[in-house]
């Protein structure tokens, strides 16, 4: 929701800046994700003036020179292109130094050896409106040469970027912001604009209106004008619509533009004289009824779907978008004026499956109330005959209406001071609620408080009314309090975890937690993505067979299932840096994926715990010494995993395992307690080139909650006594793995062997035969008791020996 300060400042003007105001509504719960600046800059040199003079330019059939008196002792020459530019017009002129709605400052320049001191304006440029043929020329009483334009039209101002959230739809209104600025600066707030209403009530004669699903439609409102004027609507009402980013069309249309922006209130205006049968009905839509609506498309409906139709069939998709063959054009002299209340979750699924989203379905899908139908009615109707010449037809009709009745909820001060920890003083309860629009009244233990009609869906409870008072009041000034017990924390001094229900970590939390903290001191990134995700993720890692949850209503089309892998949100993300020349990421995220039973579709999805990283580019910065360092590969993946098990202190192994999304003979299975347990390797080149990386992507992901907690550790002396250290080379084939090779080692030496590890590979199929490799290996040798003798340390490699020659048929290189 973007909302012009200018335009803000009709309904409640606070002694605010527009960054003090953001800050001010971000701490009362109004979400500002920006302010911006719209329109132009250094305002003094935009203002009025009179053409004196204009001639055709000499060397330039389409331009014109002419001389303007811009207020000042002599006349500016300004060269123009404007087609309508003739002498005598007051017009609208920047002057060199005036900074322009793209960032750019005018300077003095030539144009075809003429010198033009500035610019005569069009709409356009001042950003008010998209007319851009024509200079604005304005009536010239009163309007001295040289006065200010901003005095004129509102060509600057901030605007607040709100986002708003789903149980807030009042505020996707400029007076329903106005009204939270009311409450939470105590600026002074003017009546609403639907305070009066030219309107009368009863059906007016000529028009009926037939509602079929009063379940999908509430209530539905419409009143009917006569000799409407269709022209353009006053620089004033466009520049308005233009802050608030919408496009200026025509006053008709412009009018509902406005009306929905000012009171949240969508409306739509047809031409009454092309509405066939003088008969609107509301109905359900037959399964692939098509309907052609207002930006030219046709679309087909589903049976769940509402529609309004004439005696000819469809005219508009309900609550969404208008159809073409009822809207307004440039003939129209009658119109009908339609604002209704529609089911909210109904238009979220229209316009969902339709892939039509648009400003109406974004507030008609938040659940609109009954009432604000009328508020709609009553300032379009006063803008209809101001801007249109219109008439107002007598009557309005009304199907549904005005709503149920409102919402008593007591307010106990007990029940505030309790839930908040702090207490408010009745008085200032008041005063907050009444600055909302809420109606209070004293009672022996609290107030009595009435909810408004617009928040008659998010106010439901005691609880409800005490975050109203809370937000508005301060949240900050809450003390800050550990919830209540009967009990204190115990002391434990065997390093356990305090029993559940003291506020402490659980084992599982902390484990989770170590997990982050290892592979952020392994230099990778955390990130947090979606736990929604499309159905194309799947076709794009190369799982045609995956299964996932679907959304019953999802957000949109791209998060319409759940994630059975943390992996697609990796992928999203470091394709997005890459996208912006970051040489290197490397990034890791934790958190669940939902897993559904095949065998149990009814029931809820399991949701294991996941760590999953991912690395590309280089490992680590070069440097003068090292030339270019190494990129990241499986084993630059493999050392983060061996980072991350070691220290939470978890054996682990990893085996040959193919994944369709990894590149063959690049990925394994990472085995834990001879468990597989995740996956590790290098993506697919088809797969990292649907995400556009270039560079190999090595990763690896890992269910958390199959790995084992970690006993206690236990502290041995490893000093008192020196360790003997030696290497040896082993031949063997290529189908045997390291691991295997380590595995024996390790079984083989016990118990006087400690560490063991592969330091170097070596081929040379003329040395050692085709099909064999040469793995290096490094052992070193300890007792906890004693100094280790020769006798002892050889005895113990005889045995290694012989067990990588009995049991993997290696030999030993001399």
């Amino acid at each position: 929701m973007r909302v012009p300060i200018e335009w803000l400042n009709e309904y409640c003007a606070p002694a605010l800046s527009s960054s003090e105001l953001a800050e001010r509504l971000a701490m009362t719960g109004t979400e500002v994700e920006r302010v911006e600046h719209h329109g132009v800059g250094a305002l003094d040199q935009f203002v009025i003036a009179k053409v004196l003079e204009r001639r055709k330019h000499p060397d330039a059939d389409r331009l014109s020179v002419c001389m303007v008196d811009v207020g000042g002792s002599a006349p500016s020459q300004i060269v123009c292109g404007a087609p309508n530019v003739k002498a005598g017009q007051t017009v609208a002129v920047a002057r060199p130094g005036a900074v322009m709605p793209d960032g750019t400052t005018l300077t003095k320049a030539k144009l075809r050896g003429q010198e033009s001191n500035g610019m005569i304006l069009a709409e356009d440029e001042v950003a008010i409106g998209t007319e851009h043929d024509g200079i604005m020329v304005f009536d010239g009483d009163g309007l001295a040469p040289g006065t200010p334009l901003a005095q004129i039209l509102p060509i600057a101002t901030d605007v607040l970027v709100l986002e708003i959230t789903q149980n807030r739809p009042d505020c996707l209104a400029v007076y329903g912001v106005a009204r939270e600025v009311h409450a939470a600066t105590g600026a002074p707030l003017s009546v609403p604009p639907w305070d009066t209403d030219p309107g009368t009530d009863g059906p007016p004669a000529g028009i009926e209106i037939d509602v079929l699903c009063p379940d999908l439609c509430p209530r539905f409102t419409a009143r009917v004008f006569e000799n409407v004027e269709i022209k353009p609507s006053p620089a004033w009402l466009k520049a308005r619509l233009m802050a608030a980013g919408q496009r200026p069309i025509s006053n008709v249309v412009d009018i509902t533009n406005y009306v929905m922006l000012l009171t949240g209130q969508p409306l739509h205006a047809f031409d009454l004289d092309r509405i066939a049968g003088a008969q609107l009905i509301i109905r359900r839509a037959r399964q692939d009824e098509p309907v052609d609506t207002l930006d030219a498309q046709t679309r087909a409906l589903d049976d769940q779907m509402v529609l309004i139709a004439d005696a000819d069939g469809p005219t508009s998709i309900a609550g969404v978008m208008g159809g073409a063959r009822s809207e307004v054009s440039g003939e129209t002299t009658r119109v009908l004026m339609e604002a209704a209340t529609w089911d909210g979750p109904n238009v979220h699924r229209t316009s969902l499956k339709l892939g039509l989203r648009s400003e109406a379905s974004s507030r008609n899908e938040k659940g609109l109330q009954p009432e604000q139908a009328m508020w709609g009615q009553a300032v379009a109707a006063k803008l209809m005959i101001e801007l249109c010449g219109a008439k107002l037809v007598p009557g309005t009709i009304d199907v549904g209406g005005p709503g149920p009745a409102p919402n008593t909820i007591t307010l106990r001060d007990a029940r505030v001071k309790s839930l908040l920890g702090a207490e408010i003083p009745r008085e200032r309860s008041a005063e907050i609620l009444t600055a909302l629009d809420f109606k209070v009244a004293s009672v022996a233990d609290g107030l009595e408080v009435t909810v408004p009609a617009f928040r008659r869906d998010d106010i439901t409870r005691e609880a409800d009314v005490i975050e109203e008072v809370a937000r508005l009041d301060g949240l900050s000034k809450l003390p800050a309090t550990l919830p209540a017990t009967r009990h204190t924390v115990p002391s434990t001094t065997d390093g356990t975890a305090p029993p559940p229900g003291f506020g402490a970590l659980t084992p599982i939390q902390r484990f989770r937690r170590q997990a982050s903290d290892a592979l952020v001191a392994a230099g990778l990134y955390e990130v947090v993505g979606w736990s929604f995700v499309g159905p194309e993720l799947a076709a794009k890692l190369r799982l045609a067979e995956q299964r996932a949850v679907t959304l019953e209503n999802p957000m949109s089309s791209d998060q319409s299932e759940l994630r059975t892998t943390l992996l697609g949100s990796l992928l999203d993300i470091t394709a997005r840096n890459s996208s912006r020349s970051a040489m290197a990421t490397a990034l890791f995220e934790t958190g669940a994926v939902y897993l559904p039973e095949p065998d149990r579709p009814h029931e809820l999805p399991r949701e294991p715990y996941h760590v999953a990283a991912l690395l590309t580019g280089p490992v680590r910065p070069a440097g003068w010494r090292t030339g270019a360092p190494p990129s990241a590969d499986f084993f630059a993946a493999k050392g983060v995993l061996q980072a991350l098990l070691g220290t939470l202190r978890v054996p682990f192994a990893v085996r040959r395992a193919a994944r369709p999304f990894l590149h063959p003979g690049r990925s394994a299975e990472i085995v834990i307690d001879e468990r597989a347990v995740g996956w590790i390797g290098e993506l697919h080149p088809t797969v990292a080139a649907a995400w556009d990386l270039d560079d190999v992507v090595a990763g690896f992901e890992l269910d958390l909650d199959a790995v084992p907690l970690p006993e206690p550790p236990v502290y041995a002396d490893l000093t008192s006594f020196p360790e003997v250290r030696e290497d040896l080379a082993v031949v063997v084939g290529e189908h045997v793995t390291a691991a295997e090779v380590l595995a024996t080692v390790r079984q083989a030496g016990r118990p006087l062997l400690g560490a063991s590890e592969v330091f170097d590979v070596y081929r040379d199929d003329e040395r050692l035969g085709a099909g064999n490799v040469s793995l290096a290996l490094r052992f070193s040798y300890r007792a906890s008791d004693r100094t280790l003798t020769d006798e002892e340390v050889a005895a113990q490699r005889s045995a290694i020996v012989r067990a990588l020659e009995t049991e993997l048929g290696g030999r030993i290189r001399a």
